[in-house]
């Protein structure tokens, strides 16, 4: 009841005429920053916090939630018109999203990337409301061997991610581990794999990998292919309207999705990008046609993009209720409170329930504003296939140099955007996936991290990640969904044989 009632506080804040503005100049900055590859919600809040100084705390930062989450709603354009992701937490998105746009259904893609996202950030909001104090004890107690243990849960599903080669995708995931390990070892402050340059210092950031990996590996095919594909199919926006059956298809991945986002975003570290990947894997998995995936699964889209909307919201739970942030972005958001004046954790809500249910209420608000603008904005958006295919490729380059320089402003980064751009074509060339890669590139160094942890926790003993419920939990699950796939591709062998 008293979140009830928190919540109709929290209204009287998000419907005033000063929080309907500000969550409208959140949502509408936080799309167009997620539309340009490169940039992001974490650059965008970073810009707001000396804009909104001086600001009363509530409109200020109902405005750069907005920015947050209308931001990973607007990724998934550039993912799939483009196959260049805006956000990190969209590059999932572009696996069946841009086949689908070459298809000529660009229109329908869109689409279902918007409900997808509304219902994903709607069903998130309301758990975020129930459940915050809850949850974030939970994610408490999710210590370095659970995390040890989540991560490889993900790491086993790298078989999913292949275009039919296992072995081939094995290669990529294991490049993807090498390249993470570049830079200065977190633990013991050592250089690894710098080969003495100061550029190599602090590794990659994940932008320069999925750019490169993706749209200048996309633009090389282009190039490739310009004498034989036809622009036809890819030129055409195709119907908006969703039928029946495409709302029944993907109305289970959005609901399993959604809850699975949500819990994924309150861990502290894993967020929209980690989630989506997981929900996209998760999917594929329990499908019975995953042959579809990576052609433009109405599936694969819905997925990632209900995940990485959840997750955006979760990542809010340990912010609010523990002044811990949950992801990198909330990381800036924690700074943006304490700017403002504004201590978040236990005693938030009782000391300033205005900014707490405030925050809640304009998330409601912020993904209605999203749907409605989004919807009717596909037709233009769509547009951009039109472009005729050499300013195409102009622009995507242009957009890819400019996202990954404004990231660091370092002309190395430029450099490595293009070496990566083309390991990525000679994997497309070679068959080799680049799924597995990112995977592994995301996943490899938290997942270091947790397991040098859990030695110094337990003095090098081995027995930690077993002697727990939790970890050991997820690893029994890791070693079933690795070893069930195989057992049963063995028996079908059998019985044909």
């Amino acid at each position: 009841m008293e979140a009830f009632q928190g919540l109709l506080s929290g209204f009287q804040v998000a419907l005033s005429w000063e929080g309907i503005m500000f969550v409208l100049i959140g949502v509408v900055v936080g799309t167009l920053i997620g539309m340009m590859p490169g940039l992001g919600p974490i650059s965008a809040i970073a810009i707001m916090i000396p804009i909104t100084y001086g600001m009363d705390p509530a409109p200020a930062l109902v405005m750069m939630a907005g920015v947050y989450y209308g931001a990973v709603f607007g990724g998934s354009t550039s993912s799939i018109l483009l196959n260049a992701p805006g956000v990190a937490g969209t590059v999932a998105t572009s696996f069946d999203g841009y086949p689908m746009a070459q298809k000529g259904q660009a229109g329908k893609a869109l689409a279902i990337a918007a409900v997808a996202s509304f219902i994903g950030g709607t069903v998130s909001v309301v758990l975020l409301m129930l459940l915050a104090p809850a949850l974030s004890s939970v994610a408490i107690s999710f210590g370095p061997p659970a995390y040890f243990a989540l991560m490889l849960m993900g790491l086993t599903a790298i078989s999913s991610l292949s275009d039919g080669s296992t072995l081939k995708a094995l290669i990529s995931a294991v490049a993807g581990f090498m390249v993470v390990t570049i830079g200065i070892d977190p633990q013991t402050g050592t250089q690894r794999f710098t080969f003495g340059s100061v550029n190599l210092l602090d590794g990659f950031d994940f932008l320069i990998i999925a750019l490169g990996l993706f749209a200048v590996a996309e633009v090389c095919m282009l190039v490739l292919n310009r004498r034989n594909n036809s622009l036809s199919d890819s030129q055409k926006l195709g119907s908006l309207k969703l039928s029946k059956s495409d709302l029944k298809e993907m109305s289970g991945p959005v609901s399993r999705q959604s809850f699975v986002g949500f819990i994924l975003g309150v861990l502290p570290g894993a967020g929209a990008t980690i989630s989506s990947f997981i929900s996209y894997i998760f999917e594929k998995k329990i499908a019975k046609k995953p042959e579809e995936f990576g052609k433009g699964s109405i599936k694969g889209i819905a997925a990632p993009e209900s995940s990485n909307n959840a997750a955006t919201s979760g990542a809010f739970v340990p912010l609010l209720s523990l002044g811990i942030p949950g992801s990198g972005t909330t990381a800036v958001m924690l700074g943006a409170f304490l700017v403002l004046g504004v201590q978040p954790g236990p005693m938030l809500m009782v000391e300033r329930p205005e900014i707490f249910w405030g925050i809640i209420a304009s998330m409601y608000l912020g993904n209605v504003f999203l749907l409605i603008l989004n919807l009717p904005l596909i037709p233009y958006l769509a547009k951009i296939l039109a472009i005729p295919r050499p300013m195409l490729i102009s622009l995507v380059i242009m957009f890819s140099l400019v996202g990954v320089y404004s990231i660091s402003f370092n002309v190395f980064d430029l450099y490595m955007l293009l070496i990566f751009g083309a390991i990525g074509f000679f994997m497309r060339i070679f068959s080799f996936p680049a799924p597995p890669f990112i995977l592994a590139f995301i996943l490899g160094g938290m997942m270091e991290q947790a397991f040098r942890q859990s030695m110094t926790i337990s003095n090098g003993n081995l027995s930690i990640f077993v002697t727990s419920p939790l970890p050991l939990t997820l690893i029994i699950i890791s070693l079933l969904s690795f070893l069930v796939p195989v057992l049963l591709g063995l028996r079908k062998k059998k019985v044909e044989v």
